[in-house]
């Protein structure tokens, strides 16, 4: 890796991630100041040059979302009249990945507009990590690097040695991510059933498979206001599970999303630090956050190494 013509900068959404990604590639954080006008208008400045490098910029579009990912937009702009020769957005957490498709009339595709944008604003290519909808991919018209956080999950999760795992997926549409994370830890898969009314709100219907006396994996891409979450925990254990467990890549927790962990029969709920826990949450002895840092890095140093980076796709 040429480290010199790498740089690597973010934006205030997750500058900790970032720090470490830089350390895991031995090289230093690239500087620019992000201020803000009184009244919140963001004042952009990249601090040292960039002609001719190969650029990262690392900014999940997490809360604030619409701050982060403006910051992202006039990142890139600022990197691309600066004569940056390639420019990759490193989105650990892609923002509005949710709004994929046109459910209900007259509703935008919301994940296809910020994929315009970030190509707009002049981004060359997009390193995400486990969007929501795979999909998504498909709304860019370049290329997209789809990283899964499975490896780092798999890894801590053999490393807990948990007796009569069963995996569970927390609806139909995440079966096949549910499906990959059982074979790998050598256990069977079980499905919930559940009705969701209205956004943020869900109502689990049935299990579908044997859970009982198993220790239970529920396995999410994100965990927002932890609804679904506690209510399979508790239809889990109805069936009766004898305890379980949840992991999620990113840690949205919104609203009362803590409170419901704390309260519920969850023994522990494992996420990434794709995005950073909020005070609340780091305080939870339920909560427990897993570093991302080795895999991105590994991604970034293949995309500008010019190597294969599908061995990361598993």
């Amino acid at each position: 890796m040429n480290r010199d013509r790498i740089k690597v900068f973010a934006g205030n959404a997750n500058p900790s991630l970032a720090d470490e990604i830089c350390t895991a590639l031995e090289i230093d954080r690239s500087q620019a100041m992000v201020r803000y006008f009184s009244d919140g208008e963001i004042h952009l400045q990249l601090q040292e040059n960039v002609r001719g490098a190969d650029v990262f910029v690392i900014q999940p579009t997490c809360t604030p979302v619409e701050r982060n990912l403006m910051e992202l937009l006039l990142m890139i702009d600022a990197l691309k009249r600066s004569s940056a020769r390639r420019i990759t957005p490193v989105l650990p957490y892609y923002g509005y990945a949710r709004q994929d498709r046109k459910d209900k009339p007259r509703v935008p595709i919301s994940a296809r507009l910020v994929a315009a944008l970030l190509e707009t604003a002049g981004a060359d290519r997009v390193l995400c990590l486990d969007l929501h909808a795979a999909q998504i991919q498909g709304f860019f018209d370049i290329p997209v690097d789809h990283l899964f956080a499975m490896p780092v999950m798999i890894e801590y999760f053999r490393s807990q040695g948990i007796p009569d795992a069963t995996v569970v997926s927390p609806d139909a549409g995440g079966v096949e991510r549910a499906r990959a994370f059982a074979k790998r830890l050598n256990s069977p898969l079980a499905i919930l059933d559940k009705r969701r009314e209205e956004a943020n709100v869900a109502e689990v219907m049935n299990v579908v498979g044997d859970v009982e006396g198993r220790n239970c994996i529920l396995v999410d891409d994100l965990i927002d206001t932890a609804g679904t979450l506690v209510k399979g925990t508790e239809a889990l254990l109805e069936k009766g599970a004898a305890s379980v467990t949840a992991c999620a890549t990113h840690a949205v927790l919104s609203g009362p999303a803590v409170g419901r962990i704390e309260a519920s029969a969850l023994k522990e709920v494992v996420f990434t630090n794709s995005i950073p826990l909020s005070p609340e949450a780091a305080k939870s002895n339920r909560i427990k956050s897993l570093s991302i840092a080795n895999l991105m890095a590994a991604a970034i140093k293949s995309i500008h190494d010019e190597t294969s980076v599908s061995g990361l796709f598993v």
